[in-house]
């Protein structure tokens, strides 16, 4: 790919707002970012933001990543999603059989093999979960930890991890050595009281699942699970703002309550994201989507049609936060939970070109990875 030099009529570079800047980009990575000059290849109107991050995406464009295949599937999915925004993901995994995740491990690993746009990694959600809180998880694959999961867990080809548990079914010290293999420990879909959340945070869990989504309230007299998310300063919670999975004022309580930085934003996005589908199969049921709910036959939500842009649109609407910090918890601060590196979620010197091109009300223009234009309005 030859040196590309892109004048920019507004850069957010994870900080700050810049205007008229000129970036030029050198195998996929922002080398200079000079003043305006004449002597550039293109111009973008708009403003620039550093590409997003959904670190929770079962499905986009048909797919469900849980029946994918092959890379060129989870690549049709970062495609569906790249129309709003993302260019880096975390495929997840909802509750299967072990045959399924070490097939989805096989998938992924092929695509970051083939160096497939976006993909980073994979995120397990499950199987090891709370029955009580299982949401439209399969109650009949909610199991123990056994050496076949550990065997999928413990694979070093399969990028960043993520793993969502509830700790009344995993032992701390499970966590611990989750912890010592790299994987990104997040509680969710449990009931667990304060107690064993805290014991899961101090053996090395750092994150919490969708906030409020399938875990045990904050009460007066028990903390819950919720308590525990919003007490321990260091950890992080995604939160879904689609206006269904959580209440916006709801939404804000957890603002006002972390500090800034440990909140990011995640789509939990179905199969329908991307295409014109109103229903799609999901294991022994139906999920049908009505007014942008998402709900099976059994009744319960079963993830969203929520996609990043209208995360972000939606945190400037309905939480009123200032758009630099909906962006930062669209890109930067899922990058750091991850702990990607520091150049990551950011557009400065030594940042892969992954960006997008938002107009005046946060719709996308065009979506960009590795200088690469992988979606124009």
């Amino acid at each position: 790919m030859s040196v590309q030099r892109i004048l920019v009529a507004t850069l957010f570079d994870g900080d700050q707002f810049l205007k008229e800047k000129v970036l030029t980009i050198d195998a996929g990575v922002i080398t200079a970012i000079d003043d305006k000059t004449n002597n550039v290849d293109e111009t973008l109107s708009g403003l620039i933001t550093p590409g997003f991050i959904d670190l929770q995406v079962n499905g986009g464009g048909g797919v469900l990543f849980n029946r994918a295949r092959n890379a060129s599937e989870v690549k049709r999915m970062l495609m569906a999603h790249a129309k709003y925004g993302t260019t880096a993901m975390l495929p997840t995994l909802i509750t299967d059989t072990v045959e399924v995740m070490r097939q989805a491990a096989d998938v992924i690993a092929d695509a970051i093999v083939k160096h497939t746009p976006g993909i980073m990694g994979i995120h397990f959600e499950g199987p090891h979960l709370s029955i009580a809180k299982k949401g439209a998880h399969s109650e009949e694959f909610i199991r123990p930890i056994s050496d076949d999961e550990w065997q999928v867990l413990s694979r070093k080809d399969i990028g960043k991890v993520v793993v969502t548990l509830a700790p009344e079914n995993v032992l701390p010290s499970d966590i611990t050595q989750m912890r010592e293999l790299g994987i990104h420990v997040c509680l969710g879909h449990t009931n667990a009281c304060f107690e064993q959340a805290q014991r899961a945070v101090d053996a090395g869990a750092t994150g919490f699942t969708h906030l409020y989504n399938a875990m045990s309230p904050l009460q007066g007299r028990e903390p819950g699970v919720v308590g525990c998310a919003l007490l321990n300063d260091n950890a992080y919670c995604g939160l879904i703002v689609d206006g269904h999975h959580v209440d916006y004022a709801t939404c804000q309580v957890a603002l006002k309550a972390k500090p800034k930085g440990r909140v990011f934003l995640v789509t939990d996005a179905m199969p329908p994201v991307g295409t014109n589908e109103t229903e799609f199969a999901f294991f022994d049921r139906t999920v049908t989507l009505n007014q942008g709910k998402l709900t099976s036959t059994t009744g319960e939500l079963a993830g969203s049609v929520l996609d990043m842009a209208t995360a972000v649109k939606n945190s400037v609407e309905h939480l009123q936060l200032p758009l630099s910090e909906a962006l930062k918890m669209a890109s930067l601060y899922p990058a750091q939970y991850i702990n990607l590196p520091t150049t990551h979620g950011r557009l400065i010197v030594g940042s892969p070109a992954n960006f997008v091109q938002l107009d005046t009300n946060q719709q996308v223009i065009s979506t960009w990875i590795g200088g690469e234009q992988l979606f124009k309005k």
